[in-house]
């Protein structure tokens, strides 16, 4: 099957199911800000050899697809993403412990490592909003909402401890 379709030639996208939809609709948008978020990860996971986080971050990446697949009008299993949640809020707090308290904001600078995963947590913010948008639009049916940005909200949180885990200066004003 050739990649080149040009279903979309018209401005529109398919989306699961069959139906289509104008590119700039609320639901691409909210599912195009998760793909780019995915693909920083991807970016992150590039830059680091520990084969523990590279992990983590993958299985992260299986997550962002299962929300996109949702986003798309997939079901959702929700069941799965609350107990990678788990996960993630775990390893959050593991790691926060080994880290200096947080006193000021930090300027997301420093090593290409710590830079990437500044640039994936942005991402992964933008995707929040578009996400919460796009779901307080309730064009979608069934509703795994609060699940979805509950996830989003805490892999922005894992992204940054990444970041400051990976930086060997941190810039603080």
């Amino acid at each position: 099957m050739s990649i080149t379709t040009k279903t979309g030639d018209d401005g529109t996208t398919a989306l699961f199911g069959g139906s289509r939809v104008v590119k700039y609709d609320l639901q691409i948008e909210a599912c195009g800000s998760v793909d780019e978020a995915t693909s920083f990860i991807g970016l992150a996971i590039e830059s680091i050899s520990e084969k523990k986080i590279k992990s983590e971050l993958s299985d992260i990446q299986v997550h962002l697809y299962l929300i996109m697949a949702y986003l798309s009008g997939a079901t959702l299993d929700e069941a799965r993403i609350k107990k990678h949640l788990l996960i993630l809020e775990k390893n959050s707090t593991h790691m926060e412990k080994s880290l200096p308290k947080l006193m000021r904001f930090v300027l997301p600078q420093g090593s290409e490592q710590t830079s990437r995963f500044h640039v994936a947590r942005a991402m992964v913010r933008s995707s929040e909003r578009r996400v919460t948008q796009f779901l307080g639009s309730r064009k979608i049916k069934n509703d795994g909402t609060k699940t979805i940005l509950k996830y989003l909200n805490r892999l922005s949180d894992l992204l940054f401890l990444y970041a400051r885990i990976f930086d060997t200066n941190e810039q603080t004003i």
